[in-house]
């Protein structure tokens, strides 16, 4: 396998209203960004990750090249993803050989829609489409099996939203949310309103390099030493809630959690971390999101991969040397991407 990457990584200042910027003002200055930092014009494929529902619009991705710049003709692909699986599809690109650079970017104005049913028509159109059931209510299903199953209690879940919020005012991208209130109703039984990450607009931007074009590019290029993700069934009910295999499968296939001392997870809720943390075997030594997490900020369609954004900056910076990113998609973590990095190369 050829050694790929994250060279740079960059991000908007994420808000939870509409800033009145439409996605190609949101991605033009990290793209300009990005070429200036890294003194690329011209990237040898670009691949992007975003939902027509979310702009209301068919091949909305589109329009969002103008910020790229696709004249002259690029390579160019597009995931209707979130942006993790648009980079996953960059690093195969990058292992067939004959480029050594892509950039990847993910984008979504969640503020400009009803989110929550725009989640639903995402859902199987046969059996859960039509009953009109909510991103958050399928959410509730799985964290009252977590609590059937382990007896655990909320408690754990307001600790985790209490974390995410303190660290998230540590980050100029994120929202600056207030402390978990207590007293608050729920949202769908069991779940709180700071248990469910808030509707964000934002885009992030990611450059891979292979090989010494990464050593060119970057002091500390970020390794990805393992990669793959994995898929569960779309129908909730065929699955036991309270777990993830497909996580512990993504995991084990990208080369286990061993060593990991920071992990960003792609957590939209509060008990979604308790479930990866059981499935990646995530120990009490581990950082799980250093950044405030998507609980602080969940620009949709990018929240994944800013997990990987965030993790590959930890190397960047010096502060940890094996790192782990997770981004999910579908109800109720129904498909998960687990990417590991290092800051020593290797070959697979």
């Amino acid at each position: 396998m050829r050694p790929v990457a994250v060279v740079a990584f960059t991000q908007t200042r994420h808000v939870g209203e509409d800033a009145g910027l439409s996605e190609t003002e949101l991605l033009a200055p990290l793209v300009t960004e990005i070429k200036q930092r890294t003194g690329i014009t011209r990237f040898g494929f670009t691949c992007s990750g975003s939902n027509d529902y979310l702009a209301g619009a068919p091949f909305s991705f589109v329009s969002a090249l103008d910020a790229v710049g696709a004249w002259p003709p690029i390579s160019e692909s597009h995931v209707e993803m979130d942006a993790a699986w648009a980079l996953y599809e960059a690093w195969v690109k990058l292992q067939h050989g004959g480029i050594d650079t892509a950039l990847v970017y993910g984008f979504g104005k969640t503020s400009q829609g009803d989110y929550p049913e725009i989640v639903t028509q995402g859902l199987d159109p046969y059996y859960l489409a039509p009953l009109g059931v909510d991103q958050v209510s399928l959410a509730a299903l799985q964290a009252r099996a977590y609590l059937d199953h382990t007896g655990t209690d909320e408690t754990r879940f307001r600790e985790i939203a209490a974390r995410a919020r303190s660290s998230g005012r540590g980050n100029p991208s994120a929202l600056h949310l207030d402390a978990p209130d207590e007293k608050a109703g729920y949202e769908v039984a069991p779940l709180r309103p700071h248990d469910v990450a808030p509707v964000t607009d934002g885009a992030a931007v990611i450059v891979l390099a292979a090989g010494d074009r990464a050593r060119e590019l970057a002091e500390r290029p970020a390794w990805i030493t393992g990669i793959d993700h994995r898929s569960e069934p779309h129908q909730p009910g065929f699955r036991d809630l309270a777990s993830s295999p497909s996580a512990r499968l993504a995991a084990e296939r990208a080369g286990g959690t061993d060593g990991v001392e920071i992990a960003e997870l792609h957590t939209q809720f509060s008990h979604e971390e308790l479930i990866l943390r059981d499935a990646l075997g995530l120990g009490d030594g581990v950082a799980v999101n250093p950044s405030g997490g998507p609980l602080s900020a969940n620009p949709v369609m990018a929240t994944g991969l800013i997990r990987i954004g965030e993790a590959a900056a930890r190397i960047a910076g010096g502060t940890a040397g094996r790192v782990l990113a997770h981004a999910a998609s579908g109800p109720c973590l129904q498909q998960n991407l687990v990417c590991v990095m290092s800051g020593e190369q290797s070959d697979g």
